[in-house]
């Protein structure tokens, strides 16, 4: 956030500089020898303005800091989000000026902390408007209906503990989306049932870390209006305390949209 807005200075000053040269002070574009800061301007305020506009409409960069979002985002992972696939928003001041869709469950969205706006989070997208949330120690269910969930194989991150790993199929408009969630033995969350109801404009988030991940079970919904956008892919992979270099080039190109499936393996049988 804070970054946006020094660019946004930046652009504006680069341009504001050439405007005063040309039109308050014309006699300066006359000189056969310009003055240094209108050639700086005139060289800076493009680039400036391409950057300011890509990642203001199309697409920011983010970086990982956390093991919330675990096994489907890795420490270290730097991301792209599209800015556009809810809608296109003013830069700085967040004001949506275009709706092109809204939110659904599974996506993995990047929205700012509702406690403090000036941070951004990471979570996948649980419950939208109207929803009821129970939360039963590891079962999870939207409206009622237990979130289908598969054993699979074990993960155990790096430097710590095995968890348990599930396939989950969390119910969409357009059928399930499969992602992977984690659980380890040690729980910051209490086991007791916990249930929710998402108000109006407001959304439920959950880190696929289950154990590990502070979401809108400790502090609460996300207004639409703090969504950023939605994570779609991995970029580069740099983690300081992996050995080695620290780079992981296996995770650059990863998508990590979940996969739609149209129905759980349960219902595939039934079929």
């Amino acid at each position: 956030m804070l970054f946006e807005k020094i660019l946004f200075g930046i652009t504006l000053v680069c341009l504001l500089t050439i405007l005063f040269c040309r039109w308050v002070v014309p006699s300066l574009s006359k000189r056969e020898l310009e003055p240094w800061y209108l050639d700086w301007a005139r060289s800076l305020f493009p680039v400036f303005a391409i950057v300011f506009l890509l990642r203001g409409f199309v697409a920011e960069p983010f970086r990982i800091p956390s093991g919330s979002m675990l096994p489907t985002l890795e420490i270290g992972d730097f991301i792209l989000v599209n800015k556009f696939t809810y809608g296109l928003r003013l830069p700085i001041v967040y004001d949506k000026v275009v709706e092109i869709s809204t939110p659904e469950r599974g996506d993995i969205v990047v929205f700012r902390y509702p406690l403090d706006n000036q941070t951004s989070y990471i979570k996948r997208l649980v419950g939208v408007p109207g929803d009821q949330i129970d939360v039963m120690g590891r079962a999870l269910f939207v409206n009622g209906v237990q979130v289908y969930a598969q054993a699979t194989d074990s993960y155990t991150p790096a430097a710590d503990s095995l968890h348990e790993q599930q396939l989950q199929y969390l119910p969409r408009d357009n059928g399930y989306a499969k992602f992977s969630a984690i659980f380890s033995q040690r729980s910051k969350f209490d086991r007791r049932s916990q249930t929710f109801t998402v108000p109006e404009g407001q959304f439920f988030m959950m880190g696929d870390n289950r154990d590990n991940s502070a979401d809108s079970r400790a502090w609460g919904m996300v207004p639409e209006e703090n969504i950023v956008g939605k994570a779609f892919f991995v970029w580069m992979h740099y983690d300081t305390r992996a050995a080695g270099d620290g780079f992981d080039w296996t995770r650059i190109g990863t998508s990590i949209s979940a996969e739609i499936e149209q129905s759980t393996p349960v219902e595939a049988m039934v079929r």
